[in-house]
């Protein structure tokens, strides 16, 4: 028993010294990206699906991407068929997202993000946020800080140009 206790300690405090920089992905294309690329940004990750009721946040996505690029913010699209809802391969997401909806923001491959075999990023999320801040809908956004750590969570129903997180936005961009 004492062993289970000290392996879980061990575990959840190892998890939480991790950061979003620590981790790789492949992207929509095929490479991998090593999100210590993105040190010293600010990242509105989403797990996204092109057939969900939310698709259409895909416009505010790409906004948002446009206004702020310049002054340090990454949007990220992880395509995922968790719920069901996502096209049959990268390149038909890819597609889509960019005639549909212009996008221009770097995107992953399809992914799946709950469960056994969630993507290490999601699992790192999981050790990281209350249930309550995990995926449970496609559109779910976390704004990760400069320093890689979670800012804060955003349900499917949060628009990506909603006033509280663009407030949040902005001041993980500009506060120093």
């Amino acid at each position: 028993i004492l062993f289970i206790i000290f392996f879980l300690m061990f575990s959840s405090t190892e998890s939480s010294e991790k950061s979003f920089h620590d981790f790789s992905i492949e992207s929509i294309s095929g490479e991998v990206i090593n999100l210590s690329d993105f040190k010293s940004k600010v990242v509105l990750l989403v797990n996204t699906a092109s057939k969900c009721g939310f698709t259409p946040q895909y416009s505010g996505l790409q906004k948002i991407y446009e206004r702020y690029k310049e002054d340090g913010l990454i949007v990220f699209g992880v395509p995922t068929n968790d719920f069901n809802q996502e096209l049959s391969n990268a390149n038909e997401v890819k597609q889509f997202c960019e005639i549909r909806f212009g996008v221009e923001f770097p995107m992953s491959a399809i992914q799946p993000i709950r469960g056994e075999n969630a993507h290490p990023i999601y699992k790192w999320i999981k050790s990281n946020v209350s249930v309550i801040g995990q995926p449970r809908w496609n559109f779910h956004k976390y704004l990760i800080g400069k320093d890689g750590k979670i800012i804060n969570w955003f349900s499917s129903m949060t628009s990506p140009t909603s006033e509280g997180l663009i407030k949040q936005l902005e001041t993980a961009l500009y506060d120093k």
